[in-house]
């Protein structure tokens, strides 16, 4: 394949073989006639993440993977703005996680069953937009747990197993978002790449989409931007026939991507296409998830983006816009918002107003069981303390430690 980065090469070179990351560093060490223990999974989950070069280890990962080494040496000297894009494929899990067991135990299972599990799914998204990842990980882990063992213990047709697979991806995305708000960031990738699995596996890949640029916003949020970035981009990628909404939603990820990568006029164009598409949204046929997709949510990572980019004369009015309609139930989400809105005040050089928009977040975020709002609460505290000498700040600082 031409175009890719040595990273991509070895990647897919081990998943076309079926092999664990810990398999292909046992084989390299194999092929350099070392012990196998002298290079461990951790390398080579480096070396697919660009993080590190194979350097010394390159002529013997080739000779693993059975590949001429001319072609490795010539991936590696490919730049990643030159190689081939990523592909919601790139991102499939190791094995496959939900391969039906040999002997079906369980009963059969029809479409009353997934209907069934369809609207525990909605309920589990609603309740989300109430609760926090705190108190919705263990109803959210069973129900997780529960739909992975119906289908690959029941009995059922193709049509159903499909139907089976989007519920379980569905259900993976909700989940996955409900782990990461709980800070349980290593278990939500997990449960991503599991609902990655399903939705690729049924053929949905407006779904696949959704579960991907989940996956790439808690990539962005904490820490690896540039894998975040490609992610979503990943994620757009195979959006050409995903309803506006889903477009939308993915132009919106690709776009804080941007952002937190520091690049502002791609973040803009990104903003842009993410309003174009939801101006095309009708009456078409959408999964139920897009139901909070809107012109409002848009506007909010509209004035997330300008924050970032410490442009709080555009910030301000937006956030202002939007929370002064937001519904006062949603009190996670309030406060993630009236967050962003206490450090555009704060770089409008309105210390008063940044510390009484931060006193109402931190007493919404005090009996909330969400890690991002706690995230967000020392963002605040900490823009804040370049205020410290003005009173009304001084106060909230005082008080929050």
């Amino acid at each position: 394949m031409r175009g890719e980065t040595a990273a991509q090469m070895i990647r897919r070179l081990r998943k076309a073989k079926g092999w664990s990351q810990a398999r292909l560093a046992r084989e390299t060490c194999r092929a350099a006639g070392v012990a196998l223990d002298t290079l461990g999974r951790q390398e080579i989950y480096r070396y697919e993440k660009a993080t590190r070069t194979p350097r010394e280890w390159l002529p013997f990962l080739a000779a693993a993977l059975g590949v001429p080494v001319v072609e490795l040496e010539a991936a590696a000297a490919t730049r990643a703005e030159e190689a081939t894009p990523a592909t919601i494929a790139d991102f499939l899990p190791d094995g496959d996680p939900l391969a039906p067991l040999a002997s079906r135990l369980g009963r059969r299972v029809g479409k009353a069953q997934v209907g069934d599990l369809e609207r525990r799914v909605h309920g589990l998204r609603l309740a989300d937009d109430v609760l926090a990842g705190g108190d919705l990980m263990g109803p959210a882990l069973r129900e997780l747990r529960s739909a992975v063992r119906l289908f690959r213990e029941g009995s059922h047709s193709e049509e159903v197993g499909r139907a089976l697979l989007q519920a379980i991806g569905e259900l993976a995305q909700i989940a996955g978002w409900i782990a990461s708000d709980a800070g349980q960031h290593t278990e939500a990738e997990r449960i991503y790449r599991l609902g990655l699995s399903a939705a690729h596996t049924a053929g949905d890949a407006t779904l696949a989409g959704n579960l991907l640029g989940s996956l790439a916003y808690q990539r962005t949020n904490t820490g690896d931007v540039r894998e975040g970035l490609t992610m979503a981009r990943a994620a757009l990628q195979g959006a050409a026939e995903a309803p506006p909404r889903a477009r939308a939603l993915y132009w919106d990820r690709v776009a804080w991507a941007h952002t937190k990568v520091g690049e502002a006029q791609p973040a803009m164009r990104a903003l842009g296409e993410a309003g174009e598409a939801l101006g095309e949204h009708g009456g078409e046929e959408e999964p139920d998830y897009l139901y909070w997709v809107d012109a409002g949510e848009l506007q909010v990572m509209e004035s997330r983006v300008y924050t970032e980019l410490r442009r709080p004369l555009r910030a301000v009015p937006l956030l202002r816009d939007v929370l002064g309609r937001y519904d006062a139930t949603h009190t996670r989400e309030l406060a993630l918002y009236l967050s962003w809105l206490a450090v555009a005040y704060a770089d409008a050089n309105e210390p008063e107003a940044a510390a009484a928009t931060a006193e109402r977040v931190i007493t919404l975020s005090a009996d909330v069981a969400s890690e991002r709002t706690a995230e967000r609460v020392r963002v605040v505290l900490t823009r804040l303390e370049d205020f410290r000498d003005v009173p009304e700040v001084r106060d909230v600082l005082d008080s929050a430690a």
